[in-house]
C-alpha cells in the first residue's frame, strides 16, 4: 500500500479513537466506526485477511478488558463491555497490518511502543468515559504498562497471520 493509504489509516485510528471515546455519552458517534471499518475493508487490498485480523484482535482484546475489568481494574457500567470499548479494539485492529504494522519489526520496538501508548490510551479514555479506575491512576498505569508491552506485539504479530 501507498504513503497516502497508511496516512489515511493513521488518521482513521485517531478519528475512531475519538468517536470511541466520545461515544461512551454521545452515542450517535459511535455510528462513525462501522462506516470507518466498512470504508477501510472496501480500500483493502486483502479483504478476507484484514476481515480475520480484525475479528481474531478485537476478540482477544475484548477477553483482555474483561478479565481486567473482572478482577478489578476498570470499573464499566456494562457487563462484560461497554460497546464503545469493543468498537474501539475493531479501530485498533485495522491499524495493525497497515500504519501500525512498523511497530512490530524488530519485536523490542512494539513492546515499548505498547508499554506506553497502551497505558496512556487508556488512561485518556477512562477520564473521558468516566470509567473508574479503582487502582487509581498511577497504579493502573504501572499495571497496564508491562501488558501492553506484551499486548501490542503480539497483537500486530497475530493481525499479520493469514
Amino acid at each position: 500500500m501507498g504513503r497516502g493509504w497508511m496516512i489515511g489509516n493513521a488518521l482513521w485510528l485517531q478519528v475512531g479513537w475519538w468517536a470511541c471515546v466520545l461515544g461512551a455519552h454521545v452515542q450517535w458517534l459511535l455510528l462513525i466506526v462501522p462506516i470507518g471499518l466498512a470504508l477501510h475493508l472496501r480500500l483493502c487490498q486483502e479483504r478476507s485477511a484484514e476481515v480475520r485480523a480484525l475479528l481474531r484482535v478485537a476478540l482477544a482484546g475484548c477477553l483482555l478488558d474483561t478479565l481486567l475489568g473482572s478482577v478489578g481494574v476498570f470499573s464499566f457500567d456494562q457487563r462484560p463491555l461497554p460497546v464503545w470499548l469493543a468498537l474501539l479494539w475493531l479501530v485498533l485492529a485495522s491499524g495493525l497490518r497497515h500504519s501500525l504494522a512498523w511497530t512490530g519489526r524488530p519485536y523490542w520496538r512494539a513492546a515499548l511502543v505498547g508499554m506506553f501508548s497502551g497505558p496512556l490510551a487508556y488512561l485518556a479514555g477512562a477520564r473521558l468515559t468516566g470509567v473508574d479506575l479503582p487502582m487509581g491512576h498511577v497504579g493502573t498505569g504501572l499495571l497496564l504498562a508491562p501488558i501492553w508491552a506484551l499486548v501490542l506485539p503480539l497483537a500486530v504479530r497475530v493481525a499479520s497471520w493469514r
